[in-house]
């Protein structure tokens, strides 16, 4: 009995019918979701009957898939009961884990990376494909498809992870480490794939460094308008380290051992991609991938692969300037070595440089120059270190633009040039790239200027310790003195009173007297009200900092414009070439230097609100010695008084002494003072207690 036809609305027990995720050369994928558990599951399904060769090959897909277990390698599920009845026919249908984000040609096909991926996104992707490739091949299976459509991208823990699918043409190398059967997609296929030659694991090198450099530039290495069959005759003969054919408008074809610009790729990591590239994309399959190391039996490309991964490297965005600076460190590089080498490229001493993170810390200079380096955390699009020169607080240019690319300076120069669609597309594509590279700029910075206010904050949280410290010193030392010197006049008034039993001395009156007059002096010591009055002014001047518009995103415009040239580039390339042959470059040409303009613009007025954050965070730097030093004083006035207060106490005891050897009887005793000397001194030592600021 026939089985019914596949339906859309097919649900199958507790799992239902969620979409159908792709279709391939004979087989659809459909993502079921159980009811209950939520749990997800692409099933893939074949749709055809097949030829027996079709037959195996679908057979041992998911023998392979059932075998294998790597975090890069999709990974076969059991195949619920309730689903089994959804074949179309015998064979066998396969269930894998669900990778929600897509595949990697979907990533590639955003207009914004035209020009390739983030570094952090390359790096990813080198990390995550690199280890699942060197599994396939650990376990004698060589892929021979892969391509972009063939990467998908899943959310593990926040963390987005590539893992290869679709082993349909995957060769288990048990039998025998040559191979002469057939065949993936031909743009990102070995050439010896499609000349039907013997190959071996190296093909899937070949295929991965095509990938790789799409990656990296946004078009693949060679010829890319062409299919491998038209390119093949005209690449063969390249150099063993040439990585990129390109054909001009005359018909020449240019080689290059380097990557073009633009890409995103910072100048530390460049070198090391170049060299993994030459090795990956030499033609010769003998030769392709480098020789194999005696101690670890990995390829010299895989090592290069891992000594990338493993580089320790910093990005620093010199403010004063907007260009970014990156540096590998050295194992244990310490901070002043670090520092040393921005100064010789920046010119910033090391005395004058502040290194700040995006929380507004400052590096500790105590620590190796890796604490800037985040575990897990590659390239400089996903963390920055901002550099600002200490002896400045005006912060004026000239700062470094992002430079043009060759073909859209020629566009700019002459807008009305007629290119062909072919062409311009590539050229419209740089364009979109400089434009969303202008806004990611401006991103940058507006970064480091909110390093510099939370910095800044900081310091005015240390400086509102310090103001609270100092008041409080402050506040002892006026009660201090105003006990001193109400209990000195109290002294002096009873001194006299009792002049006439005899009993006194000049010496000790003076000394009163002195005392009370530097007691006055003291009173100025104490006084902290236009210290005080400063540091309020300067709290109020950083809330209006905080409050400004400037503090927040001023990108609206260039967001417009970027959304406008992406348009304007998604309806090129609808265009037919039969069509539409030629058109000229007005509208991007708009885009591009109205960009360019709004750029212009925002950056003036970030800097406006930089200078002003910094010359804030300057006067609370002037400020700390200033509070340091009057707190200084404040202390070495109480301890003084103090000291008077003890001499003053030893003075009473002298005078009851002779008073006591004049006087033996017990009435002269109680008309003596000593019983308000002995009050006073209670009184004294009750006030002596550290008051409090309740500012």
């Amino acid at each position: 009995m026939e089985k019914p036809p596949f339906r859309q609305n097919q649900n199958c027990g507790d799992w239902e019918l969620k979409e159908r995720l792709g279709m391939g050369g004979f087989a659809h994928v459909y993502l079921y979701q159980h009811r209950e558990t939520n749990e997800k599951l692409a099933v893939k399904m074949c749709r055809l009957e097949l030829t027996p060769r079709n037959k195996d090959r679908w057979s041992r897909e998911i023998q392979i898939m059932k075998k294998l277990n790597h975090i890069n390698v999709v990974t076969a599920r059991d195949v619920p009961e309730e689903v089994t009845h959804i074949s179309l026919n015998d064979l066998p249908l396969l269930a894998m884990e669900y990778c929600s984000r897509g595949d990697l040609r979907k990533m590639l096909s955003k207009p914004e990376n035209c020009c390739g991926l983030k570094e952090s996104e390359v790096l990813s992707l080198i990390n995550d494909v690199g280890s699942g490739i060197q599994y396939l091949h650990k376990n004698k299976i060589i892929h021979r498809d892969l391509k972009p459509e063939n990467i998908v991208l899943q959310d593990i823990s926040g963390k987005l992870v590539h893992k290869i699918i679709d082993l349909g043409y995957a060769k288990d190398l048990d039998q025998g480490s040559l191979c002469t059967s057939f065949v993936g997609t031909l743009q990102y296929l070995a050439p010896e794939l499609f000349e039907n030659k013997p190959y071996t694991v190296t093909v899937d090198y070949w295929s991965f460094g095509t990938m790789l450099f799409e990656c990296s530039c946004g078009f693949r290495p060679f010829l890319h308008n062409l299919q491998p069959v038209q390119w093949a005759s005209k690449v063969r003969n390249k150099g063993p380290k040439d990585i990129m054919a390109v054909e001009e408008l005359n018909g020449e074809v240019k080689f290059s051992t380097q990557l073009p610009y633009p890409n995103n790729l910072s100048r530390t990591l460049l070198k090391p991609m170049e060299a993994l590239l030459q090795l990956m994309l030499n033609w010769d399959p003998v030769q392709r991938g480098g020789r194999v190391s005696p101690e670890s039996k990995k390829p010299l490309c895989f090592e290069v692969l891992e000594q990338i991964l493993s580089m320790k490297v910093v990005h620093i965005l010199n403010m004063t300037t907007a260009q970014v600076h990156s540096f590998q460190l050295t194992a244990d590089e310490n901070l002043h070595s670090l520092q040393k080498r921005i100064e010789a490229e920046t010119k910033i001493d090391v005395a004058n440089q502040e290194l700040l993170q995006e929380t507004g810390v400052s590096l500790d200079p105590r620590k190796p120059a890796a604490q800037c380096v985040l575990d897990g955390v590659r390239g400089w699009d996903s963390y920055i270190v901002y550099l600002f020169d200490k002896s400045i607080t005006t912060y004026s240019g000239p700062f470094s633009a992002r430079q043009l690319s060759d073909k859209v300076h020629t566009i700019v120069q002459d807008a009305k040039k007629q290119l062909p669609l072919v062409v311009l597309k590539k050229i419209w594509g740089e364009a979109v790239s400089y434009i969303c590279g202008l806004k990611e700029d401006y991103s940058r910075l507006f970064q480091g200027q909110r390093a510099a206010m939370l910095s800044l904050l900081r310091y005015n949280t240390n400086l509102t310790r310090c103001k609270n410290n100092m008041f409080g010193f402050s506040q002892q030392l006026k009660a201090k003195l105003d006990f001193f010197k109400s209990s000195i006049q109290y002294d002096l008034e009873k001194y006299s009173d009792q002049m006439h039993y005899g009993i006194s001395s000049e010496k000790m009156l003076k000394a009163w007297q002195e005392n009370e007059e530097r007691a006055a002096a003291f009173a100025q010591v104490a006084e902290v009200n236009h210290l005080d009055d400063e540091i309020l002014a300067l709290h109020s001047e950083i809330v209006e900092l905080q409050r400004s518009p400037y503090a927040r995103r001023q990108g609206d415009k260039m967001e417009q414009l970027e959304e406008k040239a992406i348009e304007l580039y998604k309806q090129l390339k609808m265009k037919s070439p039969e069509t539409d042959m030629s058109t000229d470059s007005t509208e991007m040409v708009k885009a591009i230097i109205q960009t360019v303009q709004n750029q212009d613009k925002v950056l003036k007025d970030l800097y406006t609100h930089l200078s002003k954050i910094l010359i804030s965070k300057q006067k609370i730097i002037d400020l700390f010695p200033r509070i340091e030093k009057t707190l200084e004083n404040i202390k070495d006035a109480d301890t003084t008084v103090m000291q008077m207060q003890i001499k003053r106490q030893r003075e009473f005891w002298h005078l009851l002494k002779i008073a006591c050897a004049q006087n033996s009887s017990r009435s002269s005793m109680a008309a003596s003072p000593e019983s308000s000397t002995m009050l006073q001194v209670s009184q004294w030592s009750q006030s002596a207690q550290p008051v409090r600021s309740h500012d």
